[in-house]
């Protein structure tokens, strides 16, 4: 559907300052990796339960815990790419994005519970889901400030005037 040139909708358009937006994504990526750390620290240290590595590898765990803080903070990245688009493309980006978002911690909180049922796996479900909730909180507050509606003005009526 288009919009006719004299709609209001027509009249605003929005503009992204994606240097903030992607800075802002980065801090994200930042966060969403410690949150991930965090919780398999708290988990392993705190709980005694053995997420991500078997008890032996201690309370920092082994290559596992990295590589679960490095995709926690690529889903972050990959998050502000898709607000980024959103916003460009869609009406209502945010509201689509939070869908996304929220689907996607869904998923991620009930993956663990479809190989076992142990306190590991609600471990797992919860650290899932800390990291998609400072991932949608953090990327859409960022999304927010770093895009502004602009209005479009018309172009002024008659001949413009020749400077002198």
């Amino acid at each position: 559907m288009t919009v006719p040139p004299s709609s209001p909708a027509a009249d605003r358009a929005p503009h992204v300052n994606a240097a903030r937006l992607w800075a802002g994504g980065a801090a994200t990526a930042a966060v969403a990796g410690l949150v991930a750390i965090v919780g398999i620290l708290l988990a392993r240290g705190v709980f005694d339960l053995d997420v991500l590595a078997p008890k032996g590898d201690g309370v920092w765990g082994d290559a596992d815990t990295w590589t679960y803080a490095a995709v926690s903070a690529g889903a972050a990245l990959v998050a502000t790419g898709l607000v980024h688009l959103l916003i460009l493309s869609t009406p209502r980006p945010l509201r689509f994005f939070k869908w996304v978002v929220t689907l996607a911690t869904l998923a991620a909180v009930l993956a663990p519970f479809a190989a076992e049922r142990s306190w590991e796996t609600v471990a797992t479900a919860l650290i899932n889901l800390a990291i998609g909730i400072t991932i949608g909180s953090l990327v859409t507050g960022t999304a927010r400030s770093a895009t502004a509606v602009a209005e479009r003005r018309p172009p002024p009526a008659g001949p413009v005037p020749y400077p002198q």
